[in-house]
């Protein structure tokens, strides 16, 4: 093999070697913007993280040969390509920079402003290099996001109504308005008590179907399989408006886009957040007035009273029949049973508080234009007893509305926020009516014999919330207004979350929810993992290559200048040696100024060129070049 052969060879390497250590971190780069994010095995991922210390030192360790390879493969080829240029003139400070930089240093010479420019760029790049390789290789955590999209029960149109209609046809019902279905359990009233208490800073978890919502549903079902709550095959009488718990279906997939290659990790934790059909209302309650023409007519009955009769036995039974004026000619009875004592009398202790449920629209709204309209809100007229006579003759309006509710799924917990509401309208008076007989169910099983859960609610949130007395001369009839509203919020809401459930439970549908009757699901999971992201580090990732890109095209371009200037024959000379310069700067008896400044400044203009005898390889000098006055 020729020296000339070799000596191309060996920068060819160089290149090579080079290029492939830029194209790797250029690739991995790459592969991170255009898959957005690059994360290892499930095992991989759970042992980088239980073993942060040792991760951090193997990825500096892979960053550290990087980087000496780099630099090293760098001053090689400087060195070489030094070598071939002292075969002509060159002045010494040129030749203190060029050894600089086959050493990686940078010399420090004021007078020669781009020279010590020169090397201190190039000194510092070279630094960077294990800092960049550490930034690009480092996996740190970061939350995947992937799209995720599918669909639910959607209960705003007329395909639902007829579905409805339909099940109260089935179930023996024809009139829906007046009629309370006892397809609801305690889950409505402990939804009220949960969206009552939050008003004021309670905490409150409200559980349903092994569901965890905060403070109340907003009327939505889980649309994430892991929060789905119970997996239980409903049976055949146990879905729609007879459902009581069971698996309810979820149609939601994610659609990971360009990641398809790539299978998403299980990660550390997920959260969601999911854009969903829900179902509120504005609820606003007042005292009645002697001048509105609403009224609560109380009419009661002993039944029983017996006067031998021990204090832990029932003495006594009184019977109420309530009739309620719900304006426009509209009256509504309700009938209840509350315990006396042995004198005939309701005891100390106790407590009535009977609510009417009025469907239709109320008497603030009512005008001769809209009196023909169709109802889109009903009325619950509410007076509390004894130990509830805080609560005056009130009346509430309930007007439901339809929303797009923002559904954020984190830590087995469904937190929820209305974005945007939309009113009932006519295709909705089924769905209205089911509503107000939820209403009307929970105002009646609340009613116990001795006391009210509506009651008992109010009393004790506000107890717990003020420092005053909750009567009828301390009581603060604002706050006790609030609480109530806020119950009855939670009871619709509820109910709406009852009715999707049923309807979407397993087995309502053969063959899945019809796609007239699809409602779209839209949003996000965030899977925690572990990895490389180019969501928020791209720029990170560019600025973390740019030195590994300079010193790569310095090298390059020191190599193909020592090729094109290729002279075989100097093989053995290293300017970066220092007894290589004596030894060559003494055979040629190279004379230079002294140590002075003056001197020094002098020596550093000289022009010097290595020459070597033709007649034998090891002779080689430094001679200074002399340079021809122009005539």
């Amino acid at each position: 093999m020729s020296r000339s052969f070799a000596h191309f060879l060996r920068h060819t390497t160089i290149i090579s070697i080079q290029v492939i250590i830029l194209a790797f971190a250029y690739g991995f780069l790459g592969a991170i913007l255009y898959y957005g994010s690059i994360y290892p095995s499930e095992r991989v991922s759970i042992l980088w993280k239980n073993h942060p210390e040792e991760l951090t030192m193997v990825v500096t360790l892979i960053a550290t040969v990087l980087s000496v390879t780099t630099s090293t493969l760098f001053t090689i080829s400087v060195k070489e390509a030094l070598r071939h240029r002292m075969s002509r003139p060159i002045s010494l400070v040129q030749l203190s920079a060029g050894v600089a930089l086959s050493k990686g240093t940078a010399i420090l010479r004021p007078e020669y402003i781009q020279l010590t420019t020169l090397t201190l760029f190039v000194f510092g790049v070279l630094r960077l290099l294990t800092a960049g390789w550490t930034t690009l290789l480092t996996p740190t955590p970061f939350s995947l996001p992937i799209n995720m999209q599918g669909y639910e029960l959607d209960i705003t149109g007329t395909a639902f109504a007829a579905e409805l209609l339909q099940e109260y046809e089935n179930q023996g019902f024809t009139d829906i308005r007046d009629d309370a279905f006892e397809v609801l359990d305690i889950g409505g009233m402990l939804s009220g008590i949960s969206a009552a208490g939050q008003t004021y800073g309670l905490p409150g978890t409200f559980n349903f179907n092994g569901v965890k919502y905060n403070i109340s549903t907003q009327g939505i079902v889980p649309a994430i399989e892991e929060y789905s709550g119970s997996h239980a095959i409903p049976g055949p009488n146990g879905t729609r408006l007879g459902f009581s718990g069971g698996n309810v279906t979820v149609n939601t997939r994610p659609t990971p886009g360009n990641r398809t290659s790539l299978p998403l990790p299980q990660g550390f934790s997920r959260n969601y957040s999911m854009l969903q059909q829900g179902l509120t209302a504005n609820v606003s309650c007042w005292p009645i007035l002697n001048n509105t023409q609403y009224a609560l007519n109380m009419n009661s009955t002993v039944v029983y009273v017996n006067a031998a009769a021990d204090n832990d036995s029932i003495a006594g039974l009184n019977l109420w029949s309530i009739v309620g004026n719900c304006g426009a000619n509209t009256s509504v009875k309700q009938e209840y049973a509350t315990m006396l004592n042995a004198s005939g009398d309701a005891t100390s202790s106790s407590g009535f508080l009977p609510s009417v449920v009025c469907p239709g629209p109320t008497a603030m709204s009512q005008t001769s234009a809209n009196l023909s309209q169709t109802y889109t809100s009903f009325t619950i007229l509410s007076q509390g007893f004894n130990k509830y006579r805080f609560l005056n003759a009130s009346v509430c309006e309930v007007t439901p509305w339809f929303t797009t509710v923002r559904a954020n799924y984190s830590n087995d917990l469904i937190s929820s926020e209305y974005i945007s509401p939309t009113p009932f309208g006519p295709e909705n008076i089924l769905l209205l009516s089911f509503i107000a007989g939820v209403a009307k169910f929970q105002s009646i099983s609340s009613q116990g014999l001795m006391s009210s859960t509506i009651g008992d609610t109010l009393y004790s949130i506000y107890s717990s919330t003020t420092t005053t007395s909750i009567s009828d001369s301390l009581g603060n009839q604002t706050q006790v207004y609030n609480e109530l509203e806020e119950y009855w919020r939670g009871v619709v809401e509820f109910s709406a979350t009852f009715l999707r459930s049923g309807f979407m439970a397993e087995g309502s549908y053969s063959s899945g929810i019809p796609a007239n009757l699809q409602s779209t699901v839209n949003g996000t999971v965030y899977i925690s993992t572990i990895g490389w992201t180019s969501s928020w580090r791209s720029a990170t990732y560019l600025l973390a290559i740019v030195p590994s890109t300079i010193i790569t095209i310095l090298t390059f371009a020191c190599a193909l200048y020592s090729i094109f200037k290729n002279r075989s024959y100097r093989t053995t000379f290293d300017a970066s040696n220092t007894l290589h310069v004596i030894m060559a700067s003494a055979t040629g008896d190279l004379k230079l100024g002294d140590f002075s400044h003056k001197g020094i400044v002098a020596n550093e203009g000289v022009e010097v060129q290595l020459e070597e005898s033709k007649d034998n390889d090891d002779v080689k000098k430094f001679v200074k070049v002399v340079q021809m006055m122009p005539v």
